[in-house]
């Protein structure tokens, strides 16, 4: 399956001419592939979890966001797929629009895959995620280590988004989202709330 058809589901949601979000046509994918955390005060606040795959950012919703302790087990919600140019994205999304509310990016990096099959050999990192478990070491400006997302329901509609408990965890847990601020450009939702209601 191409982008195209891979971003369906997200341009059918979007009013382009209304959101400053991406369409997804400008993207390349690098060397590495990519991983971005987004907090996202819509009608909840949550944290978007978004790793490349091939030539889209998979998406899940998390809630309490992700945790650098191993003791913290983390819903994580698939959503649609997004483009490769969504981990730049930061702003506010029009009331009205799909997902309505202000978007800062709370750290980006590279990942590498770490799945294997039962014989210990390399598997590719969608179809560990097809088969519901993929492991993988961020490397960011404040995640760092191996998680593993695990599918927790037949139906594809809970996974839970782990740290894996090899070398020293910081446990810090999960920064307070309303202070956190943006890794790209410094701001707090406040400020990039703030910023667009002088434009």
């Amino acid at each position: 399956m191409g982008e195209r058809e891979r971003l369906r589901d997200y341009r059918r949601k979007r009013d382009f001419a209304r959101t400053g979000e991406p369409r997804g046509r400008t993207a390349s994918s690098g060397e590495k592939p990519r991983f971005v955390v987004q907090i996202h005060d819509a009608r909840r606040l949550h944290f978007d979890f978004r790793l490349q795959v091939d030539d889209v950012l998979k998406s899940w919703s998390v809630p309490k966001g992700p945790s650098d302790d191993p003791q913290d087990k983390r819903l994580a919600v698939p959503t649609e797929d997004h483009p490769l140019e969504y981990e730049e994205f930061e702003g506010v999304i029009p009331e009205g629009e799909y997902g309505g509310g202000t978007v800062i990016v709370w750290d980006h990096g590279t990942y590498e895959p770490l799945s294997h099959d039962r014989k210990g050999r390399p598997v590719g990192f969608g179809e560990s995620l097809e088969r519901g478990h993929a492991t993988f070491r961020l490397t960011g400006s404040k995640l760092h280590g191996e998680y593993a997302l695990t599918r927790i329901r037949d139906d594809d509609s809970a996974w839970l988004l782990v740290k894996t408990a090899e070398g020293r965890a910081r446990r810090h847990g999960t920064p307070d989202p309303h202070r956190a601020r943006s890794v790209r450009t410094g701001r707090t939702l406040a400020q990039v709330a703030a910023a667009a209601d002088e434009e």
